[in-house]
């Protein structure tokens, strides 16, 4: 059994109130004993439930049921190409940029890197009705993500291919509109200096950088989220 099938029976036994607010759950052992899978798998889901709020942990102290779980907004990976079908638009993608060299001292930082191995780049320009959408700036740690390497992303978007391969324990978004370099407005079809509205992300397996994300929408996009 997987961490995302245990933390989706966990999940299920508080939902269900099985184990009410307050209560503390068995202990990992005993939980991976019933669910067939090892201690480490008990674990991972267990944390990932602390981070959303459902459970809490304490050294020495077990682990309980919230009393009184936090809200925490929850912003998932967007697919591009549904964010365009869902608009009524024909989806396209074309790559236009994919080199593997050494990145920028920035986005080794953001992954954590410490040394110069070489990381995978990729520029793709998602399309709309064969207009410009959105600018995907991108860099990937083929160490993650080796399969990456020799996947076909003419055929699937970078986007779409990370979503459906690669599970992520955590991440960093940034939200600001930036005015369009010369280089940035040429490919999206607009005036140097139009105000784009940029997402910035980061996304880690564990402990270990998977991507940095730079996406670049053309003027009057629009973001929508759930609590």
């Amino acid at each position: 059994m997987t961490w995302q099938r245990v933390r989706a029976e966990v999940h299920r036994r508080i939902t269900d109130r099985l184990w009410l607010p307050g209560e503390s759950i068995p202990i990992e052992a005993d939980l991976a004993l019933e669910l067939g899978c090892s201690r480490s798998t008990v674990n991972r889901a267990l944390r990932a439930l602390a981070e959303e709020g459902l459970l809490e942990r304490r050294r020495k102290g077990g682990t309980r049921v919230t009393k009184t779980p936090a809200a925490r907004a929850k912003l998932s990976v967007p697919l591009i190409r549904i964010e365009i079908e869902a608009q009524g638009a024909r989806y396209a993608h074309r790559v236009l940029r994919r080199e593997r060299i050494r990145s920028p001292a920035t986005v080794r930082t953001s992954l954590g890197i410490t040394d110069e191995r070489r990381l995978l780049h990729l520029e793709t320009l998602h399309l709309a009705d064969g207009c410009p959408f959105v600018l995907e700036d991108r860099w990937v740690d083929p160490l993650t993500v080796p399969s990456l390497l020799e996947a076909d992303l003419e055929r699937i978007s970078v986007n779409e291919w990370l979503v459906a391969h690669v599970p992520l324990s955590r991440g960093d978004i940034a939200f600001s509109a930036v005015a369009a370099d010369a280089a940035t407005a040429s490919i999206l079809e607009v005036e140097p200096g139009a105000a784009l509205f940029v997402v910035e992300r980061t996304t880690w397996r564990d402990e270990s950088g998977i991507t940095c994300v730079h996406l670049s929408y053309r003027p009057g996009h629009r973001v929508e989220t759930t609590l």
